[in-house]
C-alpha cells in the first residue's frame, strides 16, 4: 500500500482521483476549500471521497511552504498535484491569483516533493498552454502560446516540473487535460450551465459565434490515465496531452444537451470573452504509447451520464 498526497483533493478532478485510490492506498487530501466557487460543494466531494474509505483531509494552502513540508514527508510515496487557481476568464480579471497559486504554488509542492524523496510527481495541466492555433490537433511539439494568465501559470508550473526533474532528479509528469466534464464539475463550466439552463428552460448565452471547438474528456478517462502513472516510470519530465481525442462546436455540444434534456431553451449570443481559445483538440499518441491512454467514454455517453446525475439534483457522488 502506498501513501499517496493528493493536493486539491476536494475539487472535482482531484476527488475523483482520490475516491479511485482510497481503497487500496493510504490518501492524504489537503484542500483550502477556497471559495471560487461553494466550498459546500468541496465538502461533498470529500464526502465521497470518505464513504469509500479513510482520508486523512487536511485543510490548508499549497502557499504555505511549511504547510506543504508538513503533508509531503519522508513518508510519502506519490503525489497527485491537482490543486490551481482554475479559469481563464477569471485570470484576466486577476492574473496575480493564478501565478501565486499554480506557479509559487506549484514551487513549493515540488520542493516539498523533492526532500521528502517521492516516487513521483504527476502534476495536473491544462490544454490552455497552447492558446493560439498553428495547427490542430496538438501534439505535446506544437508551439506553447497562452492567451491567458491561467495558461501562463500552467505552463509555467509544466517548466518548473521538467526543471526539478532535469536538474534535482524528482520524476515528475505534466498531463495536459483537455476540458474535462462529468459529476461532481464545476459549476461555472460550460457544460455545467448549459446543462443548468436547458433543464429550466431558461436562455442560454454562447459568447462568440458558436463554432470555436473544444474537445471534451470524459472525468472516468481523466482518472484512468492518472492511475496508469502509477505503474510506469516512463515519460518523467515530460507532458502528456489526455483528451477525447475529437472536437466539437459549441452549437454542436448544445444541441446534443437540447437532445438529452428536450428543452426548448432559445440561444443568445454575446460578445466573444478575452482569454479564450477558439479551437482546442488532443493528439493523445504520446499518452498512448506510454500508458497504453485512449479515451473510453464518447461525447454523446458522457453527456447523457452527466445530465443524468444533474436530474438527480446534483448531489450524488456519481
Amino acid at each position: 500500500m502506498s501513501k499517496i498526497v493528493i493536493t486539491g483533493g476536494a475539487g472535482f478532478i482531484g476527488s475523483h482521483i482520490a475516491e479511485a485510490l482510497v481503497q487500496d492506498h493510504e490518501v492524504v487530501i489537503v484542500d483550502n476549500l477556497d471559495d471560487y466557487y461553494s466550498p459546500a460543494l468541496k465538502q461533498r466531494n470529500l464526502d465521497c471521497v470518505m464513504a469509500k474509505g479513510d482520508v486523512d483531509f487536511i485543510k490548508g494552502d499549497i502557499t504555505d511552504l511549511d504547510l506543504v513540508r508538513k503533508v509531503i514527508d519522508d513518508t510519502v510515496d506519490y503525489v497527485f498535484h491537482e490543486a490551481a487557481q482554475a479559469g481563464v476568464r477569471i485570470s484576466v480579471e486577476d492574473p496575480f491569483k493564478p501565478n501565486n497559486i499554480n506557479v509559487l504554488g506549484t514551487l513549493n509542492v515540488l520542493k516539498a516533493s523533492l526532500d521528502a524523496g517521492v516516487r513521483r510527481l504527476i502534476n495536473a495541466s491544462s490544454s490552455s498552454v497552447y492558446g493560439k492555433v498553428q495547427y490542430l490537433p496538438f501534439d505535446e511539439a506544437h508551439p506553447t502560446m497562452p492567451v491567458s494568465p491561467y495558461g501562463v501559470s500552467k505552463l509555467a508550473a509544466e517548466h518548473y516540473c521538467r526543471v526539478f526533474h532535469e536538474i534535482y532528479g524528482l520524476p515528475t509528469v505534466s498531463l495536459r487535460y483537455f476540458t474535462v466534464y462529468g459529476s461532481r464539475m464545476r459549476p461555472d463550466l460550460g457544460i455545467s450551465i448549459f446543462t443548468r439552463k436547458l433543464l429550466a428552460n431558461e436562455p442560454i448565452t454562447v459568447f462568440g459565434d458558436g463554432e470555436q471547438t473544444r474537445d471534451f474528456t470524459y472525468i472516468d478517462d481523466i482518472v484512468r490515465v492518472n492511475l496508469r502513472l502509477l505503474e510506469t516510470d516512463a515519460a518523467d519530465g515530460y507532458a502528456m496531452n489526455v483528451g477525447g481525442g475529437q472536437r466539437i462546436t459549441v452549437n454542436d455540444l448544445i444541441a446534443h444537451l437540447r437532445k438529452i434534456t428536450g428543452s426548448t431553451s432559445e440561444v443568445v449570443y454575446s460578445n466573444k470573452q478575452k482569454g479564450d481559445a477558439e479551437h482546442t483538440m488532443a493528439d493523445v499518441g504520446r499518452a498512448k504509447e506510454v500508458v497504453g491512454y485512449m479515451p473510453e467514454v464518447s461525447i454523446g455517453e458522457g453527456l447523457g451520464r452527466f445530465v443524468e446525475w444533474h436530474r438527480s439534483d446534483g448531489n450524488g457522488c456519481s
